[in-house]
């Protein structure tokens, strides 16, 4: 009994660290996201400044006509890099952190299974009936959980397909403004 307790405590611990590391990987992504929203906001305060000082040093009407169409015509191309550089790191992110969660996944449910087949090896006699009803609750609670994996698994692909589609349009649309510009 004291080495099934003792198997607990460590497979917890075990599983802390895992969430520990899990959690800086999440982090991480959103630091990513942080510094890429950081820098294109720099950029873009800064090339509108370079903008608005261009034009109020224009000459005439079709100068300005001019700059505002040079301005505006890169911002296809940005828009696109910026789309493409956010679906990259969630989607960077997002697959590190399902491998780490199905993995984690795994060796937790193998511990607590050598666990659980530990504590019934060791069950008193006459207590078969009641093993054998946990055995089975827990096999259905593994396969939900399962299942679960599989459905939020579908969710993030169905999400970063959404992305994608969503950045194509959004890119094709600021072409096609441009263009008229």
């Amino acid at each position: 009994m004291n080495t099934t307790a003792a198997q607990f405590i460590e497979t917890n611990k075990a599983n802390l660290k895992a969430l520990e590391s899990i959690t800086s990987q999440a982090f991480a992504g959103v630091e990513k996201l942080v510094e890429l929203n950081m820098a294109a906001s720099k950029a873009a305060v800064a090339e509108s400044l370079s903008q608005v000082n261009a034009i109020l040093g224009a000459k005439d009407a079709q100068e300005v006509i001019a700059l505002q169409t040079a301005f505006v015509k890169p911002l296809a191309v940005k828009s696109a890099a910026y789309a493409e550089n956010v679906k990259t790191i969630v989607s960077d992110s997002s697959a590190e952190l399902t491998k780490a969660v199905e993995a984690k996944t795994a060796e937790a449910q193998k511990a607590f299974s050598g666990a659980v087949e530990s504590l019934t090896k060791n069950a008193p006699a006459g207590s078969e009936s009641a093993v054998a009803a946990f055995k089975n609750a827990l096999a259905a609670g593994q396969n939900a959980l399962e299942s679960l994996q599989v459905q939020a698994k579908n969710a993030v692909e169905t999400a970063q397909s959404n992305l994608a589609a969503a950045t194509t349009q959004t890119v094709d649309a600021v072409k096609k403004a441009t263009k008229k510009a």
